[in-house]
């Protein structure tokens, strides 16, 4: 039976060498009292305690899902115990001040230990997902009476939270949303329903602390007048009164099964304003770009799993003759991974894995770092390619093990089901790139792609001294110019509508430059290999680099040209019958 190793030397080569997180922890304040060793251990203590605690957890509570009985949702078996062990240990409260009970951690730290707990337990994973987002909004946004009564028990994990935005008319589109909100003149009561609400009720906390869109009586029309209100499960916990907020069913879902994904009835709940009237919008955007950057680590998750899933099996699996690798005698049957088709998707996995966790991470650095404007450019682009990418290469990893990868005994299939709804939630991947091109590249001109672009030569003019990577390079070099010369079109096209067109080619033009960026990086240093990892852990860079410039991002000049083609317009269809 497979068990997940966590990924603890390729994540220690990201932050050390690839980041050098260490010495940037040294230099603030905020994070000198954390050091590369104590990260180690506290990375290592996560792996362990994702592989033995919900690994286990994870193939039976998707057979068993939630259910509903008599208006509270009861979890599978095996997840309040493990819920009670995850805050016992603390996790909770990694990347929180210490003015609330956190730790104090930095982002990129927590994105780590994120990865591990999508990558053994997706379903686990959502209960926690937004708990950093409404952290944020909280205390960003909500008044100082609020922050005390609920923050720290959401920081220690002893209470979760919820994202109310979604209503039956009201997908994407949260103009439309109807939920009222009216006050009583101490609070506000909310009237109507949201539905696909992760986490809406559960039994692995006491309390549940709904974030909830909606509109006062005054709101203008559309998004401009929509509020965000605080709306807790409890109104006075432990032995207090019960708020009128319920659960009215749970859905039947594709994937994530031990998630309870509820639809929820507000019947004058009573409820407390964050933020401004009418401003709700900017501070609920505050919870979904973190939300977005744990989707983003939930694609990743799911492919290093998959990974080591098919790498796993390829290894054990005999099949035909095929030919030895260099120094092997010739077997047949052969192990699966000798098999050249075999073997290249097991590359793809690992080249997309690996590179994906060096821009993952360097999303969740640019946070600590306070530069919010660079990574506002990376996380629509992280959100969407990666989960794509997840969907995409679980699929091939399933066809390593053959038919048996079609039965719920092996996990991938389960893999393949959990991956696809981070496809459409938290903003579906065709609105993440509408939002990179639109508002993140074309409103500002250009100038955050240009900072990163600029970000990208500055790697490339340190790998001209290695002759090794000149293949490399001169390819990045190549695509540098090409995004250059696509964005000026686009900002002066007359049809509005060509943008749109243009955008998700766009996105994935990007996420593949990234990767790009993030192995010639990692190529360099495998190169000067000043690491600790061993000789044999650079080779393996090094070879999975040359694989990812060779097969996997000459895509980018296919998206290219279908950038260059969005300049024709798509045919309306309403003649279609």
């Amino acid at each position: 039976m497979w068990r997940y190793q966590a990924p603890l030397k390729d994540m220690q080569f990201v932050l050390k060498e690839w980041l050098q997180a260490d010495s940037f922890w040294q230099q603030h304040s905020q994070y000198q009292q954390l050091d590369a060793e104590t990260a180690d251990q506290i990375l290592e203590e996560a792996g362990r305690f994702c592989s033995e605690v919900l690994e286990p957890l994870n193939g039976s509570g998707d057979l068993e899902g939630c259910r509903l009985e008599q208006g509270e949702v009861k979890t599978p078996a095996g997840f309040p115990q493990a819920w009670q062990a995850f805050v016992d240990a603390g996790w909770p409260a990694m990347a929180c001040s210490e003015d609330w009970g956190g730790q104090q951690l930095p982002q990129v730290l927590q994105a780590a230990v994120t990865e591990m707990i999508y990558a053994c337990n997706h379903a686990f994973g959502m209960y926690s997902g937004i708990a950093h987002g409404a952290y944020e909004c909280i205390s960003r946004f909500a008044s100082a009476e609020l922050q005390d009564r609920y923050l720290p028990k959401l920081v220690s994990g002893e209470w979760l939270p919820t994202m109310c935005l979604t209503e039956p008319q009201a997908g994407s589109d949260l103009g439309q949303l109807r939920c009222k909100a009216e006050s009583d003149g101490k609070a506000h009561r909310l009237t109507g329903s949201k539905i696909f609400i992760s986490g809406g009720d559960q039994d692995l906390t006491d309390n549940i602390i709904h974030l909830v869109l909606a509109r006062l009586p005054d709101a203008p029309v559309g998004t401009r007048g929509i509020s965000l209100f605080l709306v807790p499960k409890w109104l006075d916990h432990p032995g207090g009164q019960r708020n009128a907020v319920y659960c009215d069913s749970l859905e039947k879902k594709m994937g994530i099964r031990g998630s309870a994904t509820c639809s929820l009835s507000f019947q004058g709940a009573t409820g407390w304003l964050i933020g401004e009237p009418h401003a709700g919008l900017q501070a609920m955007f505050s919870m979904m770009n973190a939300a977005r950057l744990s989707v983003a680590q939930q694609g990743l998750g799911h492919v290093e799993a998959s990974r080591q899933r098919a790498a796993a099996y390829a290894l054990e699996r005999t099949q035909m003759r095929a030919p030895p690798p260099p120094g092997e005698l010739l077997r047949d049957p052969a192990p699966l991974h000798w098999h050249p088709a075999m073997r290249r998707r097991l590359l793809e996995l690992r080249a997309f894995s690996e590179g994906m966790r060096v821009i993952g991470y360097w999303t969740a650095q640019l946070l600590d770092q306070q530069d919010e404007a660079l990574a506002g450019l990376l996380t629509p682009v992280v959100k969407a390619f990666f989960t794509d990418r997840s969907f995409r290469l679980a699929s091939s990893a399933l066809q390593v093990f053959g038919g048996y990868g079609y039965t719920h005994e092996y996990g991938i299939e389960q893999t393949l089901r959990d991956s696809r709804i981070a496809m459409i939630y938290e903003g579906t991947n065709e609105i993440q790139a509408n939002d990179l091109l639109l508002r993140k590249v074309l409103a500002d001109q250009g100038q955050q792609l240009q900072r990163l672009l600029a970000l990208v030569d500055a790697e490339i003019q340190q790998a001209t001294s290695h002759s090794e990577l000149d293949a490399y390079w001169r390819h990045l070099q190549q695509l540098t110019q090409a995004l250059q010369q696509l964005v000026e079109p686009l900002q002066k096209t007359p049809d509005a509508e060509r943008p749109l067109r243009a955008a998700d080619d766009f996105l994935q033009l990007m996420g593949l430059y990234l990767l790009g960026y993030g192995w010639l990086r990692s190529a360099r240093l495998a190169l000067q290999a000043k690491g600790s990892a061993g000789p044999v852990f650079y080779q393996h860079k090094l070879a999975t680099a040359d694989f990812y410039f060779r097969y996997l991002l000459p895509e980018a000049d296919y998206r290219i040209r279908m950038v260059e083609a969005s300049c024709y317009p798509l045919a309306h269809l309403s003649w279609i019958e």
